[in-house]
């Protein structure tokens, strides 16, 4: 039976990309392995994937005991499948913390390091001779998860070696960083058709903090005017779904890629003193400004 590879839900570039390179290792390496993702992916992964070549992965809606699966990009099972301990799991690649709450019948293979992006992970674990061997499509892949996890190295998350990771494949492509990541950045940017819903779904992962249940929300842009102009109706659609999923609140942070400042959406008193208490600002509006804010990883979700 073919290893199943998947990321979180709401799949981003990091989460698609990544699946779809361990699935060339494993099979480059003698075992059957098959990408998928958990969700539509953002406009940036769409892109990525048609400027590579690869079509889009299948979208897994359901696993069972059958199933052999290997987990990039998360280890939190809030963003997995309710019965994600009842799969065979084999293997997990991830770049976040340690959550807790995967439970597995035998002892796995995990590897969790503090870097960008799970394919630097996924990087470190290749020889060199792995590497060597490695089609420029997948490269490419890889080049791309690590741009797209750090800004292009704007981002606290970004180490050296995230650095010479990028830096090799993109001598390797004889590729511009700079310009690929504009591309890229300007792909994610175009979000005008979609919902106000799906704005603050296409990058959101669920967290409990404190005991309170929180969907937490990022848009990276190059343009998030497209975004802020649509304030009224957001604010409107943030109480819906936190009623629809019985949450406490759903945080929106709309992340200005060029400005490195991240606009957070105000929708009520116990958002704002959210803000006050964790961003130690005070929100006089709707809308509140936070320089220097582009990380949820590193900078959102340790403060709450």
């Amino acid at each position: 039976m073919s290893i199943k590879i998947f990321g979180h839900k709401s799949p981003d570039t990091d989460a698609t990309a990544s699946a779809l390179v361990w699935s060339w290792y494993l099979n480059f390496k003698g075992q059957k392995a098959n990408a998928y993702i958990l969700g539509t992916p953002n406009t940036e992964t769409l892109f990525v994937l048609k400027y590579w070549g690869f079509e889009v992965p299948k979208q897994l809606t359901s696993v069972s005991s059958e199933d052999k699966v290997v987990i990039v990009d998360t280890n939190n099972p809030n963003e997995l499948f309710d019965n994600i301990n009842d799969t065979q799991i084999i293997q997990i690649i991830d770049h976040h913390k340690l959550v807790g709450g995967i439970q597995t019948t035998n002892p796995i293979d995990i590897c969790i390091k503090p870097l960008a992006s799970s394919a630097s992970v996924m990087y470190t674990l290749m020889s060199d001779s792995d590497i060597k061997s490695m089609p420029k499509n997948i490269k490419g892949l890889m080049l791309s998860c690590v741009l797209s996890d750090t800004l292009e190295f704007r981002s606290p998350t970004t180490t050296d070696l995230d650095k010479d990771i990028a830096t090799i494949l993109a001598n390797q492509l004889k590729i511009d960083i700079n310009e690929y990541a504009s591309k890229m950045f300007e792909a994610k940017s175009d979000v005008s058709h979609f919902s106000d819903e799906d704005l603050i779904k296409l990058d959101s992962k669920k967290y409990e903090v404190s005991g309170k249940k929180y969907r937490v929300s990022v848009l990276e842009t190059t343009a998030p005017n497209i975004v802020l102009d649509r304030k009224d109706s957001i604010l409107k659609t943030i109480e819906t779904i936190k009623k629809d999923e019985s949450l406490d609140e759903v945080l929106l942070f709309v992340i200005d890629i060029l400005k490195e400042e991240a606009t957070f959406f105000i929708p009520n008193n116990a958002v704002k003193n959210i803000a006050k208490n964790s961003f130690k600002t005070e929100a006089t509006s709707e809308l509140v400004i936070l320089p220097g804010i582009v990380s949820r990883k590193k900078q959102i979700i340790p403060v709450l």
